[in-house]
């Protein structure tokens, strides 16, 4: 456009005004709004489907924690039961290795004495529904027994280095106090999903909880969960990842298929009949038997004496 030009535009009555870019704080609502439905479809949209999809399938993991936990709660009100209870899945820092590693899975079932039982179902059942919808059956177990297991070491170590060493140890006292209840699974599965799934908030509100808790009450249980978030992080980094040394097995040689030998082991081989012949086998045709392979050539009907020439030799002789 010429200047002229551009001085009438400018001037005209018919001028479009311009739009005017948007400011920070609307550009950090809109990603607020943008992040938050996308995290509803990936975390609460996507497994709700598959559950409908599913049917009460869907909730079997959810319903055995939900209803493991009640049961040990019911069963550790009584003396006898509070016994057995501790007895079988009671984990403390100061028992041999191999017991608490058998104690371990159990206590993923028993409810902690210090924290509310039925606050503490509503968000196991949510995360194990979630997960179990988001992750499939084998990997919500696998995932919620890992990041229990690395807060059951991680407290066995704390105890191991002193109160003294490197700002994270506790005095030996602490390995008399009972480790046991599904937080850290819990814990652990809702930072699994946020990083697989992507979703910040998610995450933020699981892992910035964790450390307020630490900070605000610092026991056993504030670094245990600590420990669960870190774990779960990296099995969320290393989701769908193959390691180095384990092979492709989309680059696997494949074995040649060798064709079936008809005959017995050491005879010739001889090659199977086509559809045609099978066929016609099938139906009644007359089968011929095929040579070997090292059998002599049959003579010719050309080569073979006649009965004539046969008469003819014997009034000679």
């Amino acid at each position: 456009m010429r200047p002229a030009e551009e001085r009438r535009g400018a001037a005209g009555e018919g001028r479009a005004v311009p739009d005017r870019a948007p400011g920070p704080p609307a550009r950090v609502g809109a990603f607020v709004l943008r992040t938050l439905r996308n995290e509803g479809r990936t975390i609460f949209v996507d497994p709700v489907r598959r559950l409908l999809r599913r049917g009460p399938a869907g909730l079997l993991l959810a319903g055995v924690a939900v209803g493991g936990v009640i049961f040990f709660h019911a069963l550790a009100q009584r003396p006898a039961g509070a016994d057995v209870v501790r007895a079988v899945g009671g984990v403390q820092g100061d028992l041999p290795l191999w017991l608490a590693l058998l104690r371990t899975p159990v206590s993923l079932y028993v409810p902690a004495l210090d924290l509310p039982v039925w606050a503490g179902i509503t968000q196991l059942f949510l995360a194990f529904a979630l997960a179990e919808n988001s992750l499939g059956r084998a990997r919500t177990l696998a995932v919620a027994y890992a990041t229990t297991l690395a807060g059951t070491l991680s407290a066995r170590v704390m105890i191991m280095a002193g109160p003294d060493r490197w700002g994270f140890g506790l005095p030996p006292e602490a390995g008399q106090v009972l480790d046991t209840g599904p937080s850290a699974a819990v814990v652990g599965l809702f930072t699994y999903i946020s990083v697989v799934r992507r979703a910040p908030v998610v995450f933020l509100l699981t892992g910035g909880s964790m450390v307020w808790e630490s900070i605000a009450k610092p026991n056993l249980a504030g670094r245990e969960h600590l420990v669960a978030v870190a774990a779960a992080i990296v099995l969320g980094l290393l989701h769908g990842r193959r390691p180095a040394w384990l092979p492709d097995p989309r680059r696997l040689p494949h074995r040649p298929k060798w064709p079936k030998r008809s005959g017995p082991a050491g005879t010739g081989s001889v090659a199977a009949p086509d559809a045609g012949a099978q066929a016609a086998s099938s139906v009644g045709a007359p089968s011929v038997a095929l040579p070997s392979v090292g059998a002599p050539a049959a003579p010719s009907a050309a080569d073979m004496p006649s009965a004539r020439a046969d008469a003819g030799l014997n009034m000679d002789i």
